[in-house]
């Protein structure tokens, strides 16, 4: 690796993780975007956005960043606001993970809550009307607006490259959909690289994207929650199918696969693998299927991976975790023993 001078210098090259195999050859992939500085994928889309911003002249010297964000999109956003001598505000809610704030407040992010200590709900639509009136009334402040900012899915224009770069092709593309940005950014563009993927986007049970009643839901960073708008990152014109994972399968399913193979991912991710390994041998035979990991698991140690908070939600499920482990085990790659010594 090369000498770098800046922290976003070590965006990108992000490795791929063989999770499954069937008999028939389809193979389940996790682009394990933990591998990004911030432990995210959405550090990618937090830089397009300032970059964009600065080019079209809503950012200048000394400015002031302002964004809603339940933790990925803030961590990004403080180290390019870090970087680039920029004021940052995050207006947040107790529903966010506590290292995730943490994080930001250590890299000189000023905090705004929009929720009284105790109340861990979810907020996006609170949040996100706050953002936008302190960004009104603060002259050289300016909104990212993550959800509607054309910038959130061209920062993940070189996940697709990525992916070409390793793979010869993507049949399958089955991620996550908060702000739509890192599934249908990677979608659009593998279209343009003569690679167009099935495309499967997947959603807490309670998020309203795909349709159906909303309610709470606990996994983190995705999902459009009622009262909040479905942003305009997501593009229903790639969309192919759209699947709900509730928050007891997304959370064993991450539970599992650490437990199975010693990674830790993340919540939603945790939804989008059970999707993937729910159905993997109904995809067609030599099948590339592809997963956006989109941050890893340590950040959850306090909340997925902590028997006592899954517990008091009424969260945690051994049947559905060893369901999970089932399928890793009917579906593990074969590994060659004697190249690993």
């Amino acid at each position: 690796m090369p000498l770098v001078t800046r922290v976003t210098d070590l965006i990108g090259n992000t490795p791929l993780f063989e999770l499954a195999t069937t008999d028939t050859g389809t193979r389940l992939l996790l682009k394990l975007e933990q591998f990004n500085p911030t432990g995210a994928a959405k550090i990618r889309m937090a830089r397009e956005m300032v970059l964009d911003a600065e080019r079209r002249g809503l950012l200048n010297n000394g400015g002031h960043i302002i964004e809603s964000t339940s933790g990925n999109t803030g961590l990004g956003l403080a180290v390019v606001a870090a970087e680039r001598g920029y004021r940052f505000t995050a207006v947040v809610d107790h529903h966010a993970c506590k290292d995730k704030l943490r994080a930001m407040h250590a890299m000189g992010t000023e905090l705004v809550y929009v929720a009284d200590d105790g109340d861990d709900s979810l907020a996006t639509s609170a949040r996100e009307d706050l953002a936008e009136a302190m960004a009104a009334a603060q002259p050289g402040a300016y909104f990212t607006e993550q959800h509607n900012n054309d910038a959130n899915a061209l920062g993940y224009y070189a996940v697709a490259e990525e992916l070409l770069e390793d793979l010869s092709r993507v049949d399958i593309l089955l991620s996550a959909v908060g702000t739509g940005g890192s599934l249908f950014g990677t979608a659009r563009r593998l279209r343009e690289l003569g690679c167009p993927a099935r495309v499967i986007g997947v959603e807490p049970v309670g998020s309203i994207a795909f349709g159906g009643p909303g309610g709470p839901y606990w996994q983190s960073g995705t999902g459009t929650p009622p009262g909040a708008t479905v942003g305009t990152a997501v593009d229903y014109s790639l969309l192919d199918e759209g699947v709900k994972v509730s928050d007891v399968a997304a959370f064993a399913t991450a539970r599992a696969v650490a437990k199975k193979v010693g990674l830790l991912i993340g919540g939603s991710a945790g939804g989008s693998v059970h999707a993937a390994l729910s159905r993997l041998e109904e995809f067609p035979p030599a099948s590339t299927v592809v997963t956006i990991v989109c941050d890893g698991g340590e950040k959850y140690l306090d909340t997925v991976f902590d028997d006592e908070w899954m517990s008091d939600r009424d969260l945690l499920d051994e049947a559905t975790e060893r369901e999970v482990l089932t399928w890793l085990d009917r579906y593990a790659p074969v590994h060659d023993l004697a190249c690993a010594r």
